[in-house]
């Protein structure tokens, strides 16, 4: 049995849902054909039990079970909070 769980780190982009943010995350990847840099993003649902967060936060998630549909994160670390 795997006992590896995934981190992801991004930026809070939305908060409305109840216990739930929505994070953006960034990684660059190698363009197979030009050869240059390119940023590559993706939204994750993840876990925010105690409603903690706020948009413009950089945060850490950790994945666990699926706890919804689509949410297989929790929340783990608050890195910085943002401006707002």
């Amino acid at each position: 049995m795997s006992t590896h769980k995934r981190e992801i780190q991004g930026i809070v982009v939305k908060d409305s849902g109840d216990k739930t943010i929505s994070v953006l995350v960034e990684r660059k990847v190698l363009h197979p054909k030009y050869h240059k840099t390119v940023k590559r993003f993706k939204k994750y649902l993840v876990h925010d039990e105690r409603n903690e967060v706020k948009v413009g936060d950089n945060v850490i998630a950790i994945e666990c079970r699926p706890l919804s549909k689509t949410k297989s994160f929790r929340l783990k670390t608050i890195v910085s909070t943002g401006a707002n």
